[in-house]
C-alpha cells in the first residue's frame, strides 16, 4: 500500500489526509503541537472552563466549501446559525448590523438601503458562483462568468477611492469597511475588496456560522474520519528539515503533503534552484496580535443588537478603519485600531461557566511585532461597551512575535499564509495551473499559501490530494471519495 505523509494537522492538512486515506493510502499526519487542529484548535487558555479558539472562530466559508459539503461537515457536528452575521458598533450607541436577512439589513440603513442591496444581493443570490470565482485563484475560466463579472465590478468600486461614494451613512460605510478589513491589507485595495465582498455575500447567503463547542470540533470530525479509514495522527513531531524525514519512496507511489509554510519545502535536498528562488520571493504580510478575555458576564454593548452578534468589528467609522489598516502597512499601529472580536458564548453555553463569557479579539500589527494588544483592545471595546473593563477576569495575550512558536506556518505572525495581494492571489506561492505540485517527485503543498488561500474550507488540502492522486494515475473527484 502506498503511503501518504502529511505535515501539519490544520484543516487543509486533515482534508488532504482524509482524501488520501479514502483513496486507499496508508496515511499518517505529523503535527508539531501537542494537540491537533492547527488554526482550528480550542483551548482553555485563560481560566478553567473558559474555552477559547486559538485562531479562527467563526467559519462563513466552511459550509460553502465544496470539500466540506462532500465531507458532510454540516451533519457531522452541531452548528450555530445566528440571525446576525456581524455587527459594527459606532459612537453614541449606533451600529450597522449585518442580519442574515439582507432586506432587514438594508431597511435599517435608511438612505443606503438600495445601495446595499445593489452591492450584495446579486452576489448572495449566486454565492456558489462567487465561491467558485474567488476560491480557485488559478488560470482557468470561471464556471459562472456572469457572477464573476459582477463580482469584479464591485471589487473595482470597493477596492478603489470610488468606495467613498458608495454609501452615505456611517452605518453602511462602517459595515462594509469592517468586513473588508479582514484581509489585513491597506484600504481601499482590490485584495481587501475581494476578500470582504466574499464574506459579506456569505453573510446574506448561508450566514456566518460557527461550531458549538469551538473550532476544535472541525478538526475532531476530520480526524475521526481519517482514523475510520486507517489513518493516524502523531502529535509533538516538529519537522524542520525534509532531508531528515523518512516519508517513504516516491518511486513506489509514496507522497508527502505539506500543510505548512512553503519555506519547509526549501529544506528538501532535491529542490531545483529556480523553484527555491520562487519560494524565497514569496512574501508574508502583516500579522495579528491576539488577546483572549475571560469575562464575568457578557460584554455590555451599548447597542443591544451588537450583543446578539457573535462577530463584532470594533473600529469606529470607515475613516478610522482605513487609517488603522493603512497604519499597519506603514509599520505602525493606530491608537484606535480595528479589532476583530468574537463572542461565541452569546449562543454557546459550553464555552464558559454559567453566567460567564469569553471574548476572542485581535488587531493587525506589523509582521513580527511584540506588541501586547490587551490595553488597546480593551480601550476600543470599552468605547462601545462601557463597563467592559470591569468584567475582565483574566486575559491571555499572544503577540505576533509569539504566533510562529504556536503554529510554525504563521511566519512572523501572519495568519493568512502570505501577504494578501492581487499578485499573490495569482502567484500563491508560484504561478501555474497546479501550484500545489512541486518539482520534487511526490511532494505537494497543501496550505493556505496555495489556492484558494486563507479560510477554513479544506480546499487547498483537497486540491493537493487531488493533484497527487492524478499524478499517481488515479484521478478522483470528491464524489468518488465521499
Amino acid at each position: 500500500m502506498a503511503r501518504a505523509t502529511i505535515i501539519g494537522s490544520g484543516p487543509n492538512g486533515l482534508a488532504a489526509a482524509v482524501s488520501m486515506a479514502r483513496a486507499g493510502y496508508d496515511v499518517r499526519v505529523l503535527e508539531a503541537a501537542d494537540t491537533i487542529g492547527g488554526g482550528v484548535r480550542t483551548l482553555e487558555s485563560t481560566l478553567p472552563g473558559f474555552r477559547h479558539d486559538v485562531c479562527s472562530a467563526v467559519h462563513p466559508a466552511a459550509l460553502a466549501s465544496p470539500f466540506f459539503q462532500a465531507f458532510g461537515l454540516a451533519e457531522r457536528i452541531e452548528w450555530i446559525h445566528p440571525d446576525i452575521s456581524y455587527a459594527h458598533p459606532l459612537d453614541g450607541g449606533r451600529a450597522g448590523i449585518a442580519w442574515r436577512d439582507i432586506d432587514r439589513t438594508a431597511s435599517a440603513l435608511g438612505r443606503d438601503r438600495r445601495a446595499w442591496l445593489s452591492l450584495l444581493r446579486p452576489l448572495s443570490r449566486h454565492i456558489d458562483g462567487v465561491v467558485d470565482f474567488t476560491g480557485n485563484q488559478m488560470l482557468r475560466v470561471p464556471r459562472d462568468p456572469v457572477t464573476a463579472f459582477r463580482f469584479a465590478l464591485r471589487m473595482l468600486e470597493q477596492g478603489t477611492p470610488l468606495a467613498r461614494r458608495a454609501f452615505r451613512t456611517e452605518e453602511a460605510a462602517g459595515l462594509i469597511s469592517g468586513v473588508l478589513a479582514h484581509a489585513n491589507t491597506p484600504l481601499p485595495s482590490l485584495a481587501g475588496a475581494a476578500a470582504g465582498l466574499l464574506l459579506a455575500a456569505q453573510a446574506h447567503a448561508g450566514g456566518w456560522m460557527y461550531p458549538a463547542g469551538g473550532a476544535q470540533r472541525i478538526a475532531d470530525a476530520l480526524v475521526a474520519d481519517l482514523e475510520a479509514h486507517g489513518g493516524a495522527v502523531e502529535t509533538g513531531v516538529h519537522v524542520t528539515d525534509l532531508g531528515t524525514l523518512d516519508w517513504g519512496d516516491p518511486t513506489r507511489g509514496d507522497v508527502l503533503l505539506l500543510n505548512t509554510s512553503p519555506r519547509l519545502a526549501l529544506t528538501h535536498p532535491g529542490i531545483p534552484s529556480g523553484y527555491a528562488r520562487a519560494l524565497r520571493s514569496y512574501r508574508y504580510g502583516p500579522a495579528a496580535a491576539k488577546v483572549d478575555f475571560a469575562l464575568d458576564g457578557p460584554v455590555p454593548w451599548a447597542n443591544p443588537d451588537v450583543a446578539q452578534a457573535p462577530t463584532v468589528h470594533v473600529g469606529g467609522t470607515r475613516d478610522e478603519v482605513w487609517e488603522s489598516e493603512n497604519a499597519v502597512a506603514r509599520g505602525t499601529v493606530s491608537a484606535r485600531p480595528y479589532a476583530l472580536t468574537v463572542q461565541p458564548s452569546v449562543f454557546d453555553p459550553t464555552r464558559a461557566p454559567e453566567g460567564k463569557a469569553v471574548l476572542w479579539a485581535y488587531i493587525h500589527v506589523p509582521q513580527g511585532s511584540d506588541l501586547d494588544a490587551t490595553e488597546l483592545i480593551t480601550q476600543q471595546v470599552e468605547r462601545f461597551a462601557p463597563g467592559f473593563r470591569d468584567r475582565i477576569l483574566a486575559t491571555r495575550s499572544v503577540p505576533a512575535s509569539d504566533r510562529e512558536a504556536i503554529n510554525p506556518s504563521e511566519i512572523g505572525g501572519d495568519i493568512l499564509g502570505g501577504a494578501f495581494t492581487i499578485p499573490q492571489a495569482l502567484r500563491r506561492p508560484v504561478l501555474g495551473t497546479a501550484p500545489w505540485r512541486t518539482p520534487m517527485r511526490g511532494v505537494y503543498l497543501a496550505s493556505a499559501s496555495t489556492p484558494p488561500g486563507p479560510g477554513v474550507n479544506g480546499m487547498a488540502g483537497w486540491h493537493a490530494a487531488r493533484t497527487a492522486l492524478a499524478d499517481a494515475g488515479s484521478p478522483a473527484a470528491l464524489s468518488d471519495l465521499f
